[in-house]
């Protein structure tokens, strides 16, 4: 008899519990149908894949110290990037020493200061990632008429946003809009009426928004409860993207443009990302997740598809043949083909720009076909027109 196959051990944390769990159930869901996938396709190179994932808590200091202990203690065969900046940052330095071959699930603009030539971003930002993610909302400013002239900055206390902040900034001068009113709110904060009541002495034209779940919330019944009426508000909101988000605020919604990376419109269906989504979604209520997944799912699937490839390809888990592999090669996913440049950002930026509209009740159902989140920028997969001025946005409900 053969003896059995040892199982391929693929280590990392994640961020199960703490202010991104959401998020990162999310992705461990994920991450659990592309294994159960894998291994009844005879698993890597013929090896049974089993993850050793730790939570991270979304404390960045444990970060560092849990991935030792993957290299070092559990001997992993590969080790992967958990979920955003705040788990992937802190993993870089050993990832740098060790020379380890990294691929991150999002994380913005991660890898700039350090070049690793191993570490590859599922993100699809681009390789300007700042820029990329912020560009589409003063784009579609810069092309109203008559155009606004005026932004007001607000974002939370938190090393996540300070990349979309700078991006924000230098978007705004592009399109010839001036920065009148910047600030920041902890994290921890509840009542966010004197945030906007800061905004609104100045008149902006544009409010963007840069926040966590639970602040984007908070800052939408703020925005809708006030007098104040920017002609666009949104941007980089962490929160929107959420089913229970967008479950949670309903009909306060509409009007907000805000970024995404994947939608459920015609011109995002790649091949087997609804299969993919029809299996999430079956098991998301009894596992306690998102229960739509359009945020963090193709993406977390993708990351494995990639690095699964990358395997196959060099035959083996040499991580030098690993990054050279992927550098050079294009990658078919459910986020459509993958190709790989500076810095280990996507080659080719696609960050969508979305509008929420017609938003009526609570009910989930109605966030299933993206006939709530019309898709306004960029044009090669838009679903729909912006409705302009936000205030437009609110007599159409």
């Amino acid at each position: 008899m053969a003896a059995k196959q040892a199982p391929v051990r693929i280590g990392y944390c994640l961020s199960l519990t703490g202010p991104l769990a959401d998020n990162g159930r999310s992705a461990r869901l994920a991450h659990e149908i592309w294994r159960e996938d894998i291994n009844a396709r005879g698993g890597l190179l013929g090896r049974p894949v089993e993850f050793v994932r730790y939570d991270d808590h979304g404390d960045a200091s444990l970060v560092h110290a849990l991935y030792e202990r993957l290299i070092d203690e559990d001997e992993v065969d590969l080790v992967i990037g958990g979920y955003g900046t705040n788990t992937l940052l802190p993993a870089m330095p050993l990832v740098v020493e060790r020379q380890r071959f990294f691929v991150g699930l999002m994380g913005l603009g991660v890898n700039n200061a350090l070049a690793c030539p191993n570490y590859f971003a599922m993100i699809p930002t681009g390789p300007d990632p700042n820029a990329a993610l912020t560009e589409g909302f003063f784009e579609l400013a810069g092309q109203q008429d008559p155009r606004p002239t005026t932004v007001a900055l607000v974002s939370a206390d938190a090393e996540f946003s300070r990349n979309p902040v700078l991006g924000a900034r230098a978007n705004a001068e592009k399109y010839g809009i001036k920065v009148v009113h910047e600030a920041t709110y902890p994290l921890s904060t509840e009542d966010f009426e004197p945030v906007i009541d800061a905004v609104a002495e100045t008149g902006s034209d544009l409010l963007f928004l840069c926040s966590y779940l639970d602040d984007s919330i908070g800052l939408a019944r703020a925005v809708r409860s006030h007098h104040y009426r920017p002609k666009m508000v949104g941007g980089a909101m962490i929160g929107p993207q959420n089913t229970a988000v967008k479950t949670t605020l309903g009909p306060l919604l509409n009007g907000f443009v805000n970024y995404e990376y994947w939608a459920p419109v015609p011109k995002m269906m790649f091949p087997g990302v609804q299969e993919l989504l029809n299996t999430y979604q079956e098991r998301a209520a009894d596992a306690g997740v998102d229960l739509l997944g359009h945020y963090m799912v193709p993406l977390a699937y993708a990351q494995m598809q990639v690095i699964a490839q990358a395997v196959e390809a060099t035959g083996g888990f040499n991580d030098e043949s690993l990054s050279a592999y992927t550098r050079g090669e294009s990658f078919p996913t459910v986020m459509g083909d993958v190709r790989f440049g500076v810095k280990g950002e996507w080659l080719q930026p696609r960050v969508l720009q979305v509008q929420f509209q017609g938003i009526s009740g609570h009910e989930v159902g109605q966030f299933q076909n993206g006939s709530r989140q019309i898709v306004v920028s960029p044009p090669e997969s838009s679903s729909g027109d912006l409705i302009f001025p936000y205030a437009e946005a609110l007599t159409a409900e």
